[in-house]
């Protein structure tokens, strides 16, 4: 994924105005794989970062101590752990007053892992599984899972990189068998950030359009295209644009489209005080009467009903939801 990644260092680029800031991923070289892995005291403060910021890349962390919450979007995790949590690039999510904070904290992009037809769909479903409590002996595996990436990330031996694939695949599998907890996408949900597979994914081209999509709809702030544009830059006609996404996700382009213009909106408008005009502005509407009513529409509430009842704060969602 261009941007990415950046040397140890690199000053965070300044966000547009009122806007969370954007991390990329720190590598210890210009060509070393854009992955890291570690404690939370090995990769650094920004790990336990308290303030509102996104990622480029997928951050999985193990949480094996702590007490105080994670926020993701619009959920509230307390923490009670052993928890696993999955944030996917463009959320913003942050810590909320944590104390005694531990665990393993792995960090790889997109384009780290992808290999095999099936890889992008399996990090799409696992944005509906943002927060596990795990039983006794899923916590056990997943720590020794943990701290297998984390040593063969510091050794960084001849192969490593191969290593380091394998196992964060039998991570990522095990974890996307899980139960999920309760956030299961979509507005107001805190879920993932691109349409999720009513069944497994479409073979062939149809599959491949499908997953040009969930690229498309998932850059969060690089506009905000129609179904039209989509379709143009994917190089296919409109009708088969929905064709093969109806076939992946059992719904038309146009509902994802409005879905993620909605989850921007509800994530600037609790997250920043950018006005609703500028939110208005920032998630492709220049009309701001035109985006309230098409905001009530999606949600329910009006813009300002919805940030006065966030009120920078979001619900809490006690004991993580379902134990896996």
């Amino acid at each position: 994924m261009r941007g990415s990644t950046v040397l140890p260092g690199t000053p965070c680029a300044a966000p547009r105005a009122g806007e969370p800031p954007v991390h990329r991923l720190e590598v210890r070289l210009p060509d070393d794989v854009p992955f890291a892995a570690g404690s939370f005291d090995a990769l650094g403060p920004m790990s336990r970062a308290a303030f509102p910021h996104r990622h480029t890349f997928y951050e999985i962390v193990h949480v094996t101590a702590g007490t105080g919450a994670h926020v993701v979007d619009l959920a509230r995790w307390e923490l009670r752990p052993p928890h696993l949590a999955v944030i996917v690039p463009g959320q913003v999510h942050r810590w909320e007053d944590v104390r005694g904070l531990e665990g393993t904290v792995v960090l790889f992009t997109e384009d780290f892992l992808l290999d095999h037809p099936g890889d992008r769909e399996l990090l799409r479903r696992l944005g509906e599984r943002p927060w596990l409590t795990l039983d006794g002996p899923t916590h056990a595996r997943t720590a020794l899972l943990m701290a297998e990436l984390a040593e063969e990330y510091g050794h960084g031996d001849p192969g490593f990189a191969t290593v380091l694939r394998s196992l964060l695949r039998v991570l990522l599998v095990r974890t996307a068998r899980l139960p999920g907890p309760g956030a299961r996408g979509g507005p107001g949900t805190g879920g993932g950030s691109g349409p999720s597979p009513a069944t497994g994914a479409p073979p062939g081209r149809t599959g491949a359009v499908a997953e040009g999509f969930a690229r498309l709809i998932a850059r969060t702030g690089e506009g905000h295209p129609s179904v039209r544009e989509c379709a143009e830059l994917i190089g296919v006609t409109p009708g088969h644009l929905t064709a093969a996404v109806r076939a992946a996700t059992g719904r038309t382009p146009g509902v994802l489209l409005r879905e993620a213009r909605t989850r921007e909106a509800q994530r600037l408008l609790i997250g920043t005080d950018l006005s609703i005009h500028q939110v208005a502005r920032r998630t492709g509407f220049d009309d701001p009467a035109y985006f309230c009513r098409f905001f009530r529409r999606e949600t329910g509430r009006s813009p300002g009903d919805f940030r006065k009842h966030h009120d920078g704060r979001v619900p809490s969602l006690e004991g993580g939801g379902a134990r896996a």
